[in-house]
């Protein structure tokens, strides 16, 4: 809503401290981030030219306000209007911007590296869990993966990694869109985000 653009301006303006554009190190000054185990993923994914809809690889070294709500736009909440096909491009849109989360080196596809790396870096503020055993549970999570993708494997074979099409299998019947969202987007909480 216009209402929504507005609110979303007086951050975007506070983030960039009254700049044209936001670089990655204008991030700094959220506390909410500041804890959040997998902050650099998701400040990357503001710069992630993917994720701008620039249809490139590789990543900007600034945003502007256009790029802004391109981003914020990810997480808005469904509309009550929207009817089956708009309702799938939207979870599709969404499912996008977290492939690309994982998807570190732009090739496609999520390597257990990659997986590995995620899950690590979700599981480090927990100091009672080693890495190994952080390890152990993004190597389980892939065979998952694989069995719900590929099926039965048999034992020469290797699974490659996740493709966005395996990706979308694994969230089926996962209600992403209520689950990915941002606080500052309601006028009562905004208070809560500087």
């Amino acid at each position: 809503t216009s209402e929504q653009i507005e609110h979303l301006h007086r951050r975007f303006k506070q983030l960039s401290q009254d700049q044209l554009t936001i670089r990655k190190e204008n991030f700094d000054s959220i506390p909410d981030l500041e804890f959040n185990p997998i902050r650099g993923k998701i400040v990357h994914a503001f710069f992630d030219k993917r994720n701008l809809r620039q249809e490139s690889d590789g990543l900007a070294e600034e945003i502007n306000f256009e790029d802004f709500l391109t981003i914020m736009s990810y997480f808005r909440p469904i509309e009550m209007n929207m009817d089956e096909e708009q309702l799938d491009r939207f979870r599709k849109e969404k499912l996008k911007f977290l492939f690309h989360m994982y998807d570190s080196d732009h090739d496609g596809k999520i390597t257990l590296q990659e997986y590995r790396n995620v899950v690590e870096e979700l599981l480090s503020g927990n100091p009672h869990l080693e890495k190994e055993s952080a390890r152990s549970i993004a190597d389980g999570a892939m065979m998952e993966a694989a069995s719900i993708c590929v099926g039965q494997m048999g034992p020469d074979q290797v699974y490659e990694g996740i493709t966005f099409e395996d990706f979308l299998k694994m969230w089926q019947g996962i209600d992403i869109e209520t689950k990915m969202h941002v606080r500052f987007l309601n006028v009562d909480t905004i208070a809560h985000c500087y």
